[in-house]
């Protein structure tokens, strides 16, 4: 796979709007990041931070990956011209799409190394941070969800260039078959059972899947 790297996104905490009258904070607000390299931790890029961390953020969800390609559909479809971090990705991406992803992958990035670890479930901040109340609905139906990666190793980074798949996970689980799984119940049981076992997959989503595959027994 070809995947370039188009932007890298940062931002910090701040009021976005109010939902149900009360006042929201997030940092979905991010900006594109003007200098050539970037130091890339564990949990965080530099100059990046989480509103809520029992939600958002932490090892599991240090980066969020959206492809360019999506951004450039939804701007037709909204009419309304949507550029790089348009979603609150941390990485503007082109060249590969949720159906071209396995979890469990490792990209190399420069010197650093991630991993994805789970399909995005988006919430009403999304939709409050672009006034569009439907927005994170059709997000799901669209399977335009993008995908969240861990750090497994730490560098300075730079900001544009190509991104390598070093590892496709033999598993071979794209983030289009997770996210399937998880919110619409789809897959053979001994699918959802082989994603449930798999490590690279968040704990919170084997959870939900185990959850599907519970819900199927006892019909």
């Amino acid at each position: 796979m070809a995947i370039q790297l188009l932007s890298v996104n940062v931002g910090q905490p701040d009021l976005i709007g109010y939902y149900r009258g009360k006042p929201v904070a997030s940092a979905i607000g991010k900006k594109p990041v003007t200098a050539e390299w970037i130091e890339l931790g564990r949990t965080n890029l530099q100059g990046d931070r989480q509103a809520d961390l029992t939600v958002h953020g932490g090892p599991d969800k240090a980066v969020y990956v959206y492809p360019i390609e999506h951004i450039r559909e939804w701007s037709a479809e909204l009419d309304e011209p949507l550029g790089p971090a348009a979603f609150g990705e941390n990485l503007t991406v082109e060249g590969v799409l949720e159906q071209d992803v396995c979890i469990g992958d490792v990209w190399a990035w420069g010197d650093a190394r991630l991993q994805v670890s789970q399909p995005r479930q988006p919430c009403y901040k999304l939709a409050t941070y672009r006034g569009r109340a439907t927005l994170p609905k059709h997000l799901v139906a669209k399977v335009r969800t993008g995908w969240y990666m861990r750090v497994l190793q730490t560098a300075r980074v730079p900001v544009a260039g190509p991104l390598e798949l070093l590892e496709r996970h033999p598993a071979g689980m794209t983030v289009l078959a997770v996210h399937r799984a998880r919110l619409f119940g789809e897959g053979a049981p001994e699918v959802l059972e082989a994603m449930v076992a798999l490590q690279p997959l968040t704990a919170s989503w084997r959870e939900e899947i185990a959850g599907v595959l519970a819900r199927r027994h006892a019909a």
